[in-house]
């Protein structure tokens, strides 16, 4: 019997201020902030499915994602663009292929919303 398990239970994240990053992430997502920074540096965003866990410890600067190693689901592509512009984010595509879209988080990690 294999001892590794075919799942993903968390996706690590490089932030360079761990509570500016929780309180951004948990605002885009509609999330809770209320949980605890771990050993100073890590906090733990629950998700459905794999959790994100936001990590300064990892940081570096011109470290970060360059392209999304992930998306973030959406059942509406259109109004979850919307709704990233009127949070201001940058937008680095416009909706591509009627699917999905592109954009940078505060510390410029490249991430994607889809419509699967």
């Amino acid at each position: 019997m294999n001892p590794i398990q075919n799942k993903i239970s968390g996706i690590f994240i490089p932030v360079s201020n761990i509570e500016k990053a929780r309180d951004w992430y948990c605002d885009i997502l509609g999330v809770d902030n209320s949980g605890e920074i771990i050993a100073g540096h890590l906090y733990v965003i629950p998700l459905v499915g794999a959790n994100l866990v936001l990590d300064s410890k990892i940081f570096k600067e011109n470290h970060t994602f360059k392209v999304p190693a992930f998306h973030i689901d959406t059942e509406d592509i259109e109004a979850a663009y919307q709704y990233m512009q009127d949070k201001k984010v940058e937008l680095i595509t416009a909706i591509e292929h009627g699917h999905w879209f592109n954009f940078k988080d505060p510390d410029g990690n490249q991430l994607m919303i889809c419509q699967c």
